[in-house]
């Protein structure tokens, strides 16, 4: 266990074996992160004015290339974002901004958990500010060149601020909690912060829908009467109960449409944008939430729960050894340490080592997709399902050629001729 706040004594910072280990990662890392982004970006360009033979009849040569346009330009802003992460995990580490950071809270003579609070919200709140052009850039450049932006600056604020609040008022507590656990229960603390952390991620996914979700958007009982009658009958025939069928005003923000289910237990709702409800059928719209109830039958979000807990428990176990080991902060930089260091450089420095879980899990989550549509193709006409995905696909603009080994690691759905050939196949 980390020595108190009282007996902090600063080291020299100094390299040793971990950080040539936690440097290679990170190149590593990265170099394959741009290399990916290199591929996606070359081979979408080289497809721009071709549209694939499986879309020709259904999506114009135009809409092909505003798709690969848009895909381009966010390819290119998300690279200038790894660029800025990079240099700030470097400033952060070998940079000195820990410390810096533990000094300026250590200073101000607060309690051990407030202090440790203080470090790591702080530093979160710094990668946030960092960011914070890019998102500006991203909805009021990249999303009103195409179209897709409705977000004013005084809305973006807005959610911006309440955003923080939120992190405040519930991340804070937790981070404290958590903090507590681990200078107060000993060697296997671990075991108990995970399981806080699980309990309070359950809450939240119960909660969400009703206490969270609209403070952010409006929600309307869905008001199509020879619709709701349609999805009820679905929602009878897969055994799905739910809180309600809510419409979302996501056109607020953005022209991008979406359906998705949210919540546990009794408080679960179906959810359709607007945008989605002014660009589908109603046949396509059943296709489309029986897509989102394969989930919940196949349970795809309690398999992707138990991964995430197990995943994390793991994690935690590591970190209990860690934070024991001097050579871990001083491999990072650090000479500052305490439970929230050792928290916050954990945070910070296992993103590099868990490459390969990229895309182990995407595969898994394109697994369920498949499933997902195979579940709907069975309750629903999949010849509907997929003239929905057509006009999401082009609606989103949606590229259609992404790079094989970028969506290998990257893609949480099938690509799209992938997707809609096992769909097809259905069809009789």
């Amino acid at each position: 266990m980390a020595p108190a706040w009282g007996c902090f004594e600063p080291k020299v910072l100094s390299m040793n074996l971990f950080t040539l280990i936690f440097l290679a990662a990170l190149a590593i890392s990265f170099g394959v992160e741009f290399w990916l982004s290199r591929r996606q970006l070359a081979h979408v360009q080289a497809h721009r004015d071709a549209v694939p033979e499986a879309f020709r009849e259904t999506i114009g040569l135009e809409a092909h290339r505003k798709a690969a346009d848009y895909t381009l330009a966010k390819g290119r802003l998300g690279e200038i974002d790894q660029l800025i992460s990079l240099a700030l995990l470097m400033l952060f580490t070998f940079g000195g901004g820990i410390d810096w950071l533990a000094e300026l809270w250590m200073g101000l003579e607060l309690s051990t958990t407030l202090t440790g609070v203080g470090i790591i919200l702080t530093t979160m709140l710094l990668q946030q500010l960092a960011d914070l052009p890019l998102g500006i850039y991203q909805t009021f450049v990249i999303e009103e060149r195409f179209g897709f932006n409705r977000n004013t600056p005084k809305q973006f604020a807005i959610d911006l601020l309440l955003q923080m609040a939120l992190v405040l008022a519930i991340g804070g507590p937790l981070l404290a909690l958590i903090l507590w656990v681990m200078a107060e229960l000993g060697a296997l603390w671990w075991l108990l912060a995970w399981a806080i952390l699980q309990a309070f991620s359950i809450v939240m996914s119960w909660a969400f829908p009703t206490f969270i979700a609209p403070l952010f958007n409006k929600f309307t009982p869905l008001e199509d009467p020879v619709l709701r009658l349609r999805i009820e009958a679905l929602l009878d025939r897969c055994g799905f109960h739910s809180q309600g069928i809510f419409v979302i005003d996501g056109s607020r923000r953005s022209g991008h449409g979406n359906a998705y289910f949210t919540g546990l237990g009794s408080n679960k709702r179906i959810v359709f944008f607007d945008t989605l409800m002014n660009a589908l059928s109603h046949n396509e719209l059943e296709a489309v939430l029986a897509h989102e109830l394969g989930h919940f039958k196949r349970k795809h979000v309690l398999k992707m729960l138990a991964t995430s807990a197990s995943i994390t428990l793991a994690a935690f176990a590591l970190l209990g050894w860690l934070m024991g080991q001097n050579w871990f902060y001083e491999g990072l930089g650090v000479s500052i340490q305490s439970n929230s260091t050792a928290l916050l450089l954990f945070m910070l420095a296992l993103p590099p080592f868990t490459l390969f879980l990229q895309p182990l899990m995407a595969y898994f989550q394109r697994k369920f997709e498949f499933e997902a549509d195979a579940f709907a193709a069975a309750q629903a006409n999949p010849g509907d399902m997929v003239s929905a995905l057509v006009k999401l696909y082009r609606d989103n603009a949606s590229t259609l050629t992404p790079d094989p080994w970028y969506s290998a690691f990257h893609y949480s759905h099938p690509p799209a001729a992938i997707r809609i050939a096992k769909l097809e196949a259905k069809v009789s």
